[in-house]
Parts: structure tokens; C-alpha cells; sequence
């Protein structure tokens, strides 16, 4: 068999794309007689011949990067997520959307817009974003117990995690990004802290806007920052809840994470939300900026140890659908394997 080169072209920080990349690369790599040879890589004008996954939308549309590809290559591209105020890629989409075979894109919301926009519904692939599930799995009681000892989080804390980038730019984040919602998850926060005492964990980069908040409203909170993504499920499995309050999302991969490390999750009705939660049966989905109904539901969490119970046990279930050797296999079957 005749192979041929897949790159899959990831950012340069060591953040969510790049983990795409590697997850669905080395999944590729297990699956036999693809006629693929799959690698991700940051650099693309040098490429001849391959197939070229652009494993975003900034990474082909900024800085018209769509017009530095060989046309000897075939082109695919991933949106995630964008609103109306996204004009810049917008009216650049169609240009791009020419020299892409294939536009993939992870969640049914981003799909309609993409049409919307005018791309071809019959260019449009739908696959989600997967999980490690061997990695991010549920923690026995004791060793959740050690953790938030380590962490020193009191049991009496209702703990709520937060773990994305929601700042401006790399640095500190005083600026917030504000389609990531982090002044709804604030606000939320705060109204849930007048009825039961919480304490946050957030990770990622760029999240002074937050921990300026919560220090302002006097609510403890521990800011774990990790170099490495496959240690996050320990961090995970020091939570009660997690809340996405997002305005627009692609996935977020902490929709599939906490339900997999068995933590209540609350969604607004993001990105891949209305695809894999079912409302009230293995998490709640709330409309963007409802926060007086995320309150709600969370407060619902706390005091409900047998809706807890169900969320858990049928999260766990969910997450299971999505391991990334599912989902590259998807990745195999719906898009290289038609490029081949």
C-alpha cells in the first residue's frame, strides 16, 4: 500500500490544539493499514503532496496563512467555534473554504453557522473532540480525600472548578476574554458563596481576571497551573461540580473530563453542550448568561446526593463514547480515508 503524509498542524503554545494533534495522531498511528503516515507539527509552507490538517481556524485564516499552501497538497481545516463579531474570519471563510476539501467542525451549533456563513453544507464534517478515558477516570473517596488535603481544601467546602484560558493574550489576564464567560462565572460564584460556602480551583493560563474577582469577594480559591495536560484529572478529581459559562464554545474538552473523572458538570448551551448532555439526567444545560439558573441548578447539586449519584454514574457512561481511539477512528473513516 502506498502511504500517504498526514500533518496535523498544531499551535506553537502547549495548550488545547496541540493535544488534539498528539491524541489523534498517535491514535491514527494504532489503527492498521490506513495508508497514513500521520505526524503533527507546527510549520506548514514547506509541505508538497500531503494531506494538511489545520488543526484551527486561526492557524490557516490569520495572516492569510491560507495562501501559503502548496496546491500540490490537500487541505483540511478545523472551526471550532465563532459569533457574527468574528468578521476578520468571516470574510475570509470563503476564500479558505476554496482550497479546503474538507471543513470539520465538532459540534452541531458551529455546523449551522458555518452554513450560515456559506460554506458547503456537503464540505462540513461533524466529529467531536474525545478523551483520553484511560487517564481521566474517577478517583476512590480516600485518595479524593488526600488530594484536597495536599491542597489544603476543607471538607466542608463546596469545590467548583473552573479550568480554561478566559484572559486576554499569555500574560496575566486582567483583560477578560469575554466569550469564555468569566464575568457570568464570577457573577455565579458569587451568588452561590451567599448560600454555601465554596472554594474554586481554576487551572490554565491567563486568569487574573477571575482571581482578581474572587479575591475581591473574599472566596478562596487555589490557582494550579500545569505544564503537562495529563496531569489534570487528579486536579479534577478535587471538585464537586464544574460550571462552563461560556458564550460560544467548540467544545469545551471539560464537558467530557468532569463526566469522566465523575463531576457534576453544568453547561451553558455551548459548543458540544446540547450534543452530550442530557438535560437533568448526566448534567444541566442552561442558556448562555442565565445565571440566576446555573445558581439554581448548582445549589440543586450540593443539597440532591441522588441526582449527584446519577450524573456521576451516567457522566461516566457518556464520557466512555468519546475516547479519542473512537473518535480518530472517526477522524480516519470520515475524512482522511476520502482523501487517501
Amino acid at each position: 500500500m502506498i502511504s500517504k503524509k498526514l500533518f496535523y498542524i498544531v499551535e506553537s503554545a502547549n495548550w488545547s490544539i496541540r493535544w488534539d494533534g498528539h491524541y489523534i495522531v498517535n491514535n491514527l498511528k494504532k489503527i492498521r493499514d490506513t495508508g497514513l503516515e500521520a505526524e503533527y507539527k507546527t510549520g506548514f509552507t514547506e509541505l508538497r503532496n500531503c494531506i494538511i490538517h489545520f488543526g484551527s481556524r486561526n492557524l490557516i485564516l490569520s495572516d492569510q496563512n491560507y495562501k501559503k499552501i502548496h496546491p500540490s497538497n490537500t487541505v483540511v481545516f478545523t472551526w471550532f467555534h465563532g459569533t457574527d463579531e468574528d468578521k476578520k474570519y468571516i470574510e475570509v471563510l470563503p476564500k479558505a473554504c476554496g482550497i479546503a476539501d474538507i471543513v470539520h467542525t465538532s459540534c452541531t451549533i458551529s455546523k449551522k453557522q458555518l452554513i450560515g456563513w456559506g460554506v458547503d453544507p456537503k464540505k462540513i464534517v461533524q466529529i467531536p473532540l474525545g478523551i483520553e478515558t484511560r487517564k481521566f477516570k474517577r478517583y476512590d473517596h480516600l485518595r479524593k480525600f488526600l488530594f484536597r488535603r495536599l491542597y489544603s481544601i476543607k471538607s466542608n467546602y463546596f469545590v467548583i472548578g473552573s479550568f480554561q484560558k478566559d484572559g486576554q493574550g499569555w500574560d496575566e489576564g486582567y483583560d477578560p476574554k469575554l466569550i469564555k464567560g468569566p464575568d457570568v462565572f464570577c457573577n455565579v460564584i458569587e451568588q452561590i458563596n451567599k448560600q454555601k460556602k465554596v472554594f474554586i480551583v481554576l487551572t490554565g493560563p491567563a486568569r487574573g481576571y477571575v482571581k482578581k474577582r474572587l479575591i475581591k469577594a473574599n472566596i478562596p480559591f487555589k490557582h494550579i497551573y500545569l505544564k503537562n495536560y495529563r496531569e489534570i484529572p487528579r486536579i479534577y478529581n478535587l471538585l464537586d461540580l464544574y460550571i462552563v459559562a461560556s458564550r460560544a464554545e467548540g467544545g469545551p474538552k471539560a464537558i467530557l473530563e468532569s463526566m469522566a473523572c465523575g463531576v457534576p458538570i453544568i453547561s451553558t448551551n455551548v459548543g458540544m453542550a446540547p450534543d452530550i448532555i442530557v438535560n437533568g439526567k448526566n448534567g444541566f444545560i442552561n442558556k448562555i448568561e442565565d445565571e440566576v439558573g446555573i445558581v439554581a441548578n448548582a445549589l440543586r447539586i450540593y443539597n440532591d446526593k441522588f441526582l449527584t449519584k446519577e450524573f456521576i454514574e451516567n457522566g461516566i457512561k457518556t464520557a466512555r463514547k468519546f475516547d479519542w481511539k473512537i473518535i480518530a477512528n472517526e477522524y480516519y473513516q470520515k475524512i482522511y480515508k476520502t482523501l487517501i
